[in-house]
Order: C-alpha cells, then structure tokens, then sequence
C-alpha cells in the first residue's frame, strides 16, 4: 500500500493545511490528494495525485479539468483507483454543476455571463465530440433547464431548427442560451456557426423566443459571440 496522508508531517499534510490556510491555499495535486486520500503499492498518494494531472504519461489526464470531466469508463482504466475513488470524483464535477445550475435558477443569467460560461465548460468543454446544447430560460432569463440536443459535426444542415423550436416550447423558455464545443480548441465561431445562430435566432423568434447568445467552449476557456456582436 502506497503511503497515506496520515504518514505525512502534520505540517505537510493537505487536509490540515486547508483547514488552517483555506482551500486556495493548496495546489491541484493536493487538493486531489486529499480526495484519493491513499495511493497505492508502490507509489505514494502525493505521486499518484501528480501522474493523474500530468499532461502526458499513461496516467495523465492533463490537469485537474481534465480529470474532472473524465468518464467514469476513461477512470475505471487508471489503476489504483478503486470503485470508491472513481465514485469520489465524479460527485466533485456533478456537485460542481450542479451548485453552478443552482445559482443561475436563482439570478439573471445576464447578470453573471462568466458563471454560464463556466457551467457549460463543466458540461462541454472536454468533450471528443461536437455537442450541440441549448440553455433554456424564463422571462426573467433565470435557468429552467440544459438540455444536449445535436451530436457530431454541428452545420447549419445537421441542427433542425424544428427540433429546437419544439423542445424550447417544452421548456415553456422566454429566451435561449445556444452552446457547443469545439474539441480542437480553437475558440473562434466559423462561418457555420454564425450562420447556424441567425437561422436559429429566426426560427425561434417565429414563437418569441429570444437568442441571448451562443457560446463556444474548449478545455483551454469559453467564447461569447453575443460579446462578440455576432448574436
């Protein structure tokens, strides 16, 4: 068995230091440390904790977003992490959107356009694939709901206007929030994009139902294009 936590100095130890110093006190290879709290044989907590974040290696998932967005079957892979601490880490990353979900059912979205940007990073940002998501609103531009609606290559032909119309109805929105990744990290909207928005913004303005914005998340950050003027 690899060295605990608890074989550390008291004065090295993590989860003392976040007690005593705060949670920003500590780094990402601490921090998970804590919630591995054990490594395994051969290799210490603090060892196992560093390899998961590394960018390259067999182990690495390149930093703490990416670990946190890793699939339950992209963790059952690493070994040494049990049923229990694969368990661990994705109650951090549910527990994470869903505070930020909370806050945005409770406020105008158009008063904090960071938190949508982290929220839909947290749902989309690390995936491998196009996603296609709508964000969907009431009339005080609070959440009512996230939904993922188109998967693969996104084009103005593969979204269906209708499909987004009726699920918006469903919602029974006031206003959307469109949303998709871009798995190779470039952030900046094509030619598509923008035109996939005005054909969506019109679509939906046929039921008034407003476009707000749509934005472009990557694991590397988030693009506004209403910020932009492209909305």
């Amino acid at each position: 068995m690899g060295a605990s936590i608890k074989d550390f100095p008291p004065d090295a130890r993590p989860r003392e230091k976040l007690l005593q110093r705060g949670a920003a006190a500590l780094s990402d290879v601490e921090l998970l440390a804590i919630l591995l709290r054990t490594g395994m044989a051969g290799k210490g907590v603090m060892q196992m904790a560093q390899e998961l974040l590394d960018v390259g290696g067999t182990m690495g998932f390149g930093g703490i977003a990416g670990l946190l967005h890793a699939s339950a079957r992209d963790l059952e892979r690493v070994k040494g992490l049990g049923p229990a601490k694969r368990a661990e880490l994705l109650a951090v990353l549910e527990l994470a959107r869903r505070a930020l979900a909370q806050q945005m059912q409770e406020r105008s979205v158009l008063n904090t356009p960071s938190l949508v940007k982290d929220y839909v990073r947290l749902h989309l940002g690390e995936r491998t694939q196009e996603v296609f998501a709508v964000l969907f609103l009431d009339a005080q531009n609070r959440l009512l709901a996230f939904r993922e609606l188109f998967f693969g290559t996104l084009t103005q032909t593969s979204v269906h206007p209708r499909e987004v119309v009726v699920a918006a109805l469903q919602a029974q929105a006031n206003a959307v929030i469109l949303a998709h990744n871009h798995p190779s990290g470039n952030l900046q909207p094509s030619r598509s994009d923008e035109a996939l928005t005005q054909t969506l913004r019109s679509a939906l303005a046929l039921i008034d139902i407003r476009v707000l914005d749509h934005i472009i998340v990557s694991p590397a950050g988030a693009m506004s294009m209403a910020e932009q003027g492209l909305v």
